[in-house]
């Protein structure tokens, strides 16, 4: 007589091995606005400074 016992830890170790995966990060957002609105900003200040000074 055969044995039709199938052991479902096959799947089972399969599944938790897909949920556990972490997701793929999404790639890091550009520096570059901060940098341009942070260059903007000290232009502005340095503006505003020698317009008050003067």
């Amino acid at each position: 007589m055969s044995d039709n016992h199938v052991d479902p830890s096959g799947n089972t170790e399969a599944f938790r091995a897909f949920t556990q995966n972490p997701a793929p990060e999404a790639p890091a957002a550009s520096k570059t606005p901060l940098i341009i609105g942070g260059v903007v900003a000290v232009i502005v200040i340095i503006g505003l400074i020698v317009w008050l000074a003067s």
